[in-house]
């Protein structure tokens, strides 16, 4: 990823923060040996650090626990972070979640459901026990992938890491950012150099700023626009964006 013209070295986040919060989407794949590949019905990764899995109890993925001598089979959940605007080149990173999987004991289910809801609302949480089985996933490997570049995660960096707090928001502000405020967009973009051919799109939002994505004939690049400092919560977002607009307007420098 780039940075605007003349701005600072910019601050991003660690892998490990970039991991929890590739973690959040939904879109996921899960691969159990010796089975076909299959979306599972929701997954999520608790406050504590917990990676849960929700599949069909009548699937192919309950099916191998059920055959396993100890109920416990290696698993890998593969999560897409898509950006939620329309690009050529959609997924702005891979994450793999290694290691694993076994049914939460009963016991233990209620806790386990209370604290995936607490992160991820699900109506099929009410079938567990019924049509849903609740499995968790102890991690043996966390691996992310952001265009070309692959970063190991230790699982304990993993566990004590937390989300952009953002990441709750992005989709929605940006589709109305790419929707509703062109002239917002026409702004940001005027930091942005493109050539010939080569088109701005918004590409994600997090606590250090706006992501473009400038599209070429052939590939892309990523440029960044910082905020004036860091955010810590969704409440910020609009107060930073109209002093940020502001400096963009009057050309003055921004501050990391």
């Amino acid at each position: 990823m780039t940075t605007c013209p003349g701005s600072p070295a910019l601050s991003v986040a660690g892998a490990p923060e970039r991991a929890r919060t590739a973690a959040t989407r939904r879109a996921a794949a899960l691969c159990v040996a010796g089975r076909e590949p299959s979306r599972p019905l929701a997954h999520a990764t608790t406050a504590a650090g917990q990676v849960l899995v929700l599949v069909p109890a009548d699937g192919e993925v309950t099916a191998a626990l059920d055959d396993a001598p100890d109920r416990e089979v290696s698993a890998l959940l593969m999560v897409s972070d898509r950006a939620p605007v329309p690009l050529r080149d959609p997924v702005r990173a891979t994450l793999w979640l290694a290691g694993w999987l076994t049914p939460v004991p009963e016991v233990d289910r209620r806790a386990a459901a209370v604290a995936f809801a607490e992160v991820r609302p699900e109506g099929a949480l009410l079938d567990v026990g019924t049509s849903a089985t609740l499995l968790r996933l102890d991690l043996a490997e966390v691996v992310l992938r952001e265009g070309d570049a692959c970063t190991e995660v230790s699982p304990g960096g993993f566990a004590a890491a937390r989300p952009d707090p953002l990441a709750a928001v992005e989709a929605r502000m940006l589709q109305h950012l790419d929707r509703d405020h062109p002239d917002v967009l026409a702004v940001l973009r005027s930091r942005v150099p493109a050539g010939p051919g080569e088109t701005v799109r918004p590409l994600g939002i997090d606590r250090f700023g706006y992501r473009l994505r400038v599209e070429r004939p052939g590939g892309h690049r990523d440029v960044r626009v910082p905020f004036p400092r860091p955010l810590t919560c969704p409440g910020q977002l609009r107060a930073a964006t109209s002093q940020l607009l502001c400096a963009l307007r009057a050309g003055l420098p921004r501050r990391d």
